[in-house]
């Protein structure tokens, strides 16, 4: 009895050592149907960007724009009469300046991200002023 009890004992630990040793190496190579909330800390995309911007800020980048030589910022008009609009105002009015900025910049020596660094400082300033990391 004793020798029966020890060889089902020895067999539950080395069964339960074999599939502690392997599950880890299954786990690996196993695609869940959704992905493991500590794989992604924080879902920048989601978070970055404000749901509104205040029409100040917005206001100030569409200045700055202007000021650095973007003619689609310097031909929108201020935004007034209300407190806060979308994100999307804020992103299409980089991106177009952006593009302006490009292909302006298109012969300059140095550019970073394709554009002078004057245009890039304000692409940059803008952004900040509106709280826009993602665009």
């Amino acid at each position: 009895m004793k020798h029966a009890l020890r060889t089902g004992l020895a067999a539950a630990v080395a069964a339960t050592a074999l599939a502690v040793a392997v599950s880890p190496a299954v786990a690996a190579n196993a695609k869940p149907d959704q992905p493991a909330k500590s794989r992604y800390q924080l879902d920048t995309r989601a978070s970055a960007n404000p749901k509104q911007i205040n029409t100040s800020a917005y206001n100030r980048a569409r200045s700055l724009l202007a000021h650095a030589g973007s003619m689609m910022a310097a031909k929108s008009h201020p935004i007034h009469g209300v407190s806060s609009v979308a994100v999307h105002y804020g992103t299409d009015i980089l991106a177009e300046s952006r593009d302006e900025f490009r292909a302006l910049d298109a012969s300059a020596p140095i550019k970073r991200s394709g554009m002078s660094m004057a245009h890039w400082d304000a692409i940059r300033r803008a952004a900040e002023a509106m709280g826009i990391t993602r665009w």
